[in-house]
């Protein structure tokens, strides 16, 4: 279906009075003295005199630019025509940014909104993660951090447009592109981004629940979002037509002929070939490399609208970049930034920051990307900090926000409103953990029907564990030394040997680690046991893949595993069940158990208390008063192996300072509360001896021993 721009009931007028006008002259050039003809010329002018005045009178020429013709009955109106965007029947230019309210708690959502207004923004660019609204399939969450109808609504109240990016798939550094994982457990598997029935069937369903909550929200219908973008950079992987003609006839059905649809792709010939779909289906948009002299490639977008369609929009204007786990922190030059902003904003052109306020990754919801191949995998960190002119934690006293802010200032023609100061933080001191319990102990607490016993490892997904980890378990029969080898793995496996036959049982021993990008050979001890070994392999999904060709990213144990070459069989899946970000409030069976250890902790660590490479949870609790010192905070890590943070049950994302370069994780005020506080962690691999976090009030970027170079990525 086209891309239409919306018919005008002033049109209309000037066709009806050309008609009267032709007939009058024809009438006029007759000359006839007849009393008939001349009483016929007076009906006509009368008639002409009463209802000409009706219609609204024509709109300037084009080339004027002044106003644009409105739709016949409405007063709001947002449509692209003579290469200009129009709102209202005024040119009107986009100056926006990206802001994702899943990562951002709700209760924030307002305060940094209100600092994106002081930016000078009139416009708010959002993706929709399908993979947060439905976690399994048919389980709909549009509650909490996930009430997307709330936060559009909140920008309206502010007074901000919407750019809306449906999706389905939406990149953004989130797990698996926003794509749910359970859609990696479908057999035969399922082509995602492409015009396979199977999956277009479930991108259907999706846009049937998504799209029909959004449309009362569409500018026409008095609601913010002028604009609805299919897919993402879809020129960057694929170039299946049929695929995206698809999602826009879903689209048009649901809502409507008249909004404006738009892609969005890289700046370069073969990503717009590929991406996008000429003509005036939809508005092509692109993003470009920060510093890139932008009118060359705004002149390429030209070729890929219909004449006349073509605002020049750079619909992600990168303000930083991302950081993988092992990097140094990426960060760049505020005057820079500002600088090639000023030459899209120069000449009229329109952009979008990606980020004006970055958030966090919350929960397991960080993406990943690679490199030369899938094994060379790089998973990003819990801050989505972004180096944006917001800072991950709302600070606005930096050089990028004062920067852009006056080059906003100076295009944009706006009364900027006063830039509110940074939200106050506040250091609670150290916080004494203390070790809760081993992590293998807590296994028997699972529920049994959850258990998968299969002849070969299963990944993740095949049994319903799509984030966090697994606990892979199976026997052998002790030989002396023999080796392990594990083809694939998804992503970071540790590996633990057990003679059950041993007084006592005994405890697990640490063999080693294999890693999906160091993947390597392991040596078991040469162990004396009267039974089998008990072989646990402890796998962690790191996050999937979000950008690129190798994103159908499943996770665990994706291969035989081999004992001295020979295939070992007979396993159990055992889940690992720990809180994500959208999941509903209820008691975690482990995070219980660490809670209910406090009341029997010690201050400090014990003398005689060991320290293994055992994963294990730890506990401790910090009191806040008086009820006026609830402040934000961040937890350090600093001394710490890697695991992930709990902070009054909610998922504060995962920690690794011994990769670094993020020490510390962000605690937004909401979670914490007056009075006592309970942070739960689950360690790895090397507690710090002391057993002691601290809350500070800043972040960190400066832990590991990384010197690698970021690099940017389209």
């Amino acid at each position: 279906m086209m891309q239409r721009t919306k018919a005008s009931s002033s049109t209309h007028t000037g066709r009806v009075a050309a008609v009267w006008s032709s007939t009058l002259s024809a009438m006029a050039r007759k000359r006839s003295t007849k009393t008939t003809l001349f009483l016929l010329l007076i009906s006509l002018i009368a008639f002409l005199a009463f209802f000409v005045p009706v219609f609204a009178p024509l709109p300037p020429l084009p080339s004027s630019h002044h106003r644009h013709h409105l739709k016949k009955g409405n007063t709001r109106s947002f449509e692209i025509e003579h290469d200009m965007f129009w709102k209202d029947g005024e040119p009107f230019r986009i100056i926006g940014g990206d802001l994702h309210y899943f990562r951002i708690l709700p209760e924030y959502w307002e305060d940094r909104l209100l600092r994106a207004k002081a930016l000078g923004l009139n416009t708010i660019q959002v993706y929709v993660p399908w993979n947060l609204h439905e976690p399994q399939p048919g389980q709909l969450v549009f509650e909490g951090i996930a009430d997307l109808v709330s936060f559009l609504k909140l920008c309206q109240k502010l007074d901000f447009l919407v750019m809306l990016r449906a999706g389905p798939y939406i990149c953004a550094e989130w797990d698996l592109g926003g794509f749910p994982a359970w859609l990696l457990a479908i057999k035969p598997a399922l082509k995602l981004r492409s015009s396979d029935p199977a999956y277009l069937q479930l991108v259907d369903k999706w846009w049937q629940t998504l799209l029909p909550k959004v449309a009362p929200l569409l500018y026409d219908n008095g609601g913010p979002i002028i604009m609805v973008q299919i897919e993402n950079e879809f020129g960057s992987f694929g170039d299946d037509k049929a695929y995206l003609h698809h999602l826009v006839k879903v689209a048009r059905e649901h809502l409507g002929e008249d909004v404006i649809l738009y892609t969005t792709d890289g700046g370069a010939r073969e990503n717009l070939e590929k991406g996008t779909i000429r003509g005036d289906a939809v508005f092509s948009a692109v993003d470009f490399t920060t510093g890139d002299d932008p009118w060359p490639i705004f002149r390429l977008q030209k070729e890929f609208n219909a004449p006349g369609k073509s605002p020049p929009l750079s619909a992600e204007f990168y303000t930083g970049w991302l950081t993988h786990w092992g990097e140094k922190i990426a960060s760049t030059d505020a005057d820079f930034t500002t600088s090639a902003l000023a030459k899209i904003l120069s000449r009229n052109g329109s952009a979008v920051l990606y980020m004006a306020h970055g958030g966090t990754n919350f929960g397991f919801y960080n993406g990943a990307n690679t490199g030369v191949d899938e094994y060379d995998y790089k998973p990003d960190l819990t801050s989505y900090d972004y180096d944006a002119p917001i800072k991950e934690s709302g600070d606005v006293d930096n050089a990028k926000f004062k920067a852009l802010r006056r080059v906003i200032g100076l295009y944009s023609g706006a009364s900027l409103t006063p830039v509110p100061s940074n939200n106050e933080k506040m250091q609670y001191g150290p916080i004494q953990l203390h070790k809760s319990a081993y992590l293998f102990d807590l296994l028997d607490m699972m529920d049994p029907a959850q258990v998968v016993e299969s002849e070969n490892p299963v990944s993740m997904e095949s049994v319903g564990q799509m984030f966090g980890f697994l606990l892979y378990a199976s026997e052998y029969a002790a030989k002396g030394a023999q080796n392990l080898f594990i083809p694939e793995v998804h992503d970071r496996a540790q590996v633990f040997t057990l003679c059950s036959s041993e007084d006592g049982g005994g405890r697990p021993t640490y063999v080693g680690t294999i890693e999906r990008w160091s993947n390597k050979k392991l040596g078991l001890p040469n162990a004396k046991c009267a039974s089998k070994m008990s072989l646990f392999i402890l796998v962690e999904n790191m996050g999937r893949v979000n950008y690129g060709h190798y994103m159908f990213d499943r996770k665990g144990i994706l291969s035989s595993v081999y004992l001295d070459g020979k295939v070992l069989r007979n396993w159990k899946m055992i889940p690992v069940p720990f809180h994500n970000l959208n999941d509903a409030p209820k008691l975690n069976p482990i995070i219980q158990v660490a809670h209910s250890s406090l009341s029997t902790a010690h201050a400090k660590p014990q003398d005689n208390e060991s320290f293994s490479k055992e994963p294990t949870l730890y506990a401790g609790r910090f009191s806040i008063e008086p009820a006026n010192q609830v402040r934000d905070t961040f937890i350090s890590f600093r001394g710490w192996g890697k695991g992930v943070a709990f902070v009054n049950n909610f998922n504060i994302g995962r920690y690794w300072p011994s990769s670094g370069p993020q020490c510390n994780l962000y605690v937004p005020a909401p979670i914490l509360r007056h009075g006592e506080n309970v942070v739960v962690i689950l360690e790895l691999e090397s507690p710090n001896p002391e057993l002691v976090i601290h809350s500070v009030d800043q972040p960190d970027f400066t832990c590991g021993s990384s010197q690698s170079n970021v690099h940017h990525q389209l």
